[in-house]
């Protein structure tokens, strides 16, 4: 692992030498140093310094007092921010998050170990070059996450610390060390005290990492029963049906696996491990890859949410019948309600919680095999949410039993093809897609009100079975006849 020089950004030197040339230290910290060593692009840039909040105001033109109380002051540089924050020791917690107090120290070693992990604890300045006082680089080359000092010290300064231990698990795919995996299992119960948005972004990022089936850590350590207690369900409810070799739980996780997959990259590994028939694999293959050049990271997070929580409504669903055979008829409508519940819980916003409550609405719909059939899917489902759909059910059907895997790959994919020529008909879909409006109802007599929308329903209806009507006159006929079989005008 090289472990030699970092290239610092133009503006993190400038800050660390300026802060230098004043008197005082400053060092690159934290996940910026991680982050660089492991090859990755840092997502901002952290700095330490043994400089008071006042002076390093004092030594560039544009701050703002960001933590001030704790020390961090941001310096403004061509239009991004860098957080400069000095070098301090916390005082006691009382809250599984925030210390009573702070006190300030010219003791860099000091200021490291009072930070998260080790890997999170090493700085850097061309001057000095790695400061790594906890062995970090030797927990990155072992690929594990491990606290500094005591990991129960740690947990109880900040609970939350917990699940970013498995956030950074499933985000650089390292194991947690066994000690601080222990600590964690004592005092997972804390993290009741955490507030729900601070475990929502945790959440999210484990969620759409690389390795997010790091989720099972979080189970088996007792964490998601504290913010999650449905999965914790799921993880004991054994489905008992052919179309399904792993519980709730786990098909559910398995589920977010693929999701990921498919967003990284490795589609194409994951339908050859599940389907021998090589044309059909390619074909699902060739769907998403077109559609993932339209992904958005919203969007991302809204499919690996909904493959979280689409089938919660099994647990309330569930019948055995006389075979033994476990059933869960209606689950897409309960799963939608119990996910809405869930994500206000978490304080997800209005617009992510609409579409996934849409995208759980309609993951197990079964396409019909006729045009006409995909023309009222679409118009029933929405155009907007049809590849985010065709995302959830491949994944859906990638976490089942791999047995009955290709069938159904298959008859998605011919879905996609019914879809993609319904799209390319320019159909009407919906009602302001006919080629009449209200206002040419009521020139024909009709009188304003609801009677305008039961007939303009009525002839959307007709032009989803003939769509070469869509015309004025044709649906002005149809009117016409809908008003009179109704008793008139």
């Amino acid at each position: 692992m090289e472990t030699g020089r970092i290239e610092l950004p133009q503006a993190v030197s400038f800050i660390i030498h300026t802060l230098e040339e004043a008197g005082h230290e400053a060092y690159a910290v934290g996940g910026c140093v991680r982050d660089t060593i492991l090859g990755r692009k840092p997502q901002d840039w952290d700095i330490t310094t043994s400089a008071k909040p006042e002076e390093v105001k004092r030594l560039f033109r544009r701050t703002i007092d960001t933590g001030i109380q704790h020390g961090t002051v941001t310096v403004m540089l061509n239009h991004i921010a860098y957080e400069v924050t000095t070098y301090r020791i916390d005082g006691e917690y009382e809250d599984s998050r925030h210390p009573k107090s702070v006190e300030y120290t010219k003791n860099l070693k000091l200021d490291l170990e009072r930070r998260d992990f080790t890997i999170n604890a090493m700085a850097y300045n061309d001057t000095r070059g790695l400061v790594d006082e906890f062995e970090g680089i030797r927990d990155l080359e072992r690929r594990v996450i491990r606290c500094v000092g005591d990991p129960g010290e740690r947990f109880d300064e900040d609970a939350l610390r917990m699940l970013r231990a498995v956030r950074f698990s499933g985000q650089l795919g390292f194991d947690i060390e066994e000690k601080t995996e222990q600590a964690i299992i004592e005092r997972a119960v804390h993290l009741k005290q955490i507030s729900a948005e601070r475990i929502r972004v945790e959440l999210t990022k484990l969620l759409i990492s690389k390795n997010a089936g790091k989720l099972r850590v979080a189970y088996r350590t007792g964490m998601t029963q504290m913010f999650l207690p449905e999965l914790d369900r799921m993880m004991c409810l054994e489905q008992k049906n052919p179309h399904h070799i792993y519980t709730a739980g786990e098909h559910t996780i398995r589920s977010v696996e693929v999701i990921n997959a498919f967003f990284y990259g490795k589609a194409e590994e994951v339908f050859r491990e599940m389907i021998s028939d090589t044309a059909i694999a390619e074909e699902a293959v060739n769907h998403l890859r077109e559609w993932l050049k339209a992904l958005t990271g919203k969007q991302h997070k809204i499919l690996c949410m909904t493959m979280l929580l689409h089938d919660t409504g099994k647990l309330e669903t569930m019948t055995v019948d006389e075979q033994g055979i476990g059933h869960f008829y209606g689950h897409p409508s309960v799963s939608e309600k119990i996910a809405s519940k869930i994500m206000k819980r978490l304080t997800f916003d209005n617009e992510s919680i609409a579409l996934v409550k849409r995208l759980i609405r309609w993951h197990d719909y079964s396409f019909g095999r006729q045009l006409k059939s995909m023309r009222k899917a679409v118009s029933k489902i929405g155009r907007d949410l049809m590849p985010l759909l065709f995302f959830v059910q491949y994944s859906d059907i990638l976490s089942q039993n791999p047995q009955t895997v290709a069938e159904k790959v298959d008859r998605i994919n011919q879905a996609v093809l019914l879809w993609e020529e319904v799209m390319a008909s320019k159909a009407a879909l919906e009602l302001k897609d006919l080629a009449v409006t209200g206002r040419d109802l009521i020139e024909l007599g009709i009188q304003p009100g609801p009677e305008i929308g039961n007939i303009l329903t009525l002839i959307l209806e007709y032009v989803l079975e003939h769509p070469e009507k869509n015309q004025k006159k044709w649906l002005l006929a149809y009117a016409e006849e809908k008003m009179q079989g109704s008793g008139g005008k």
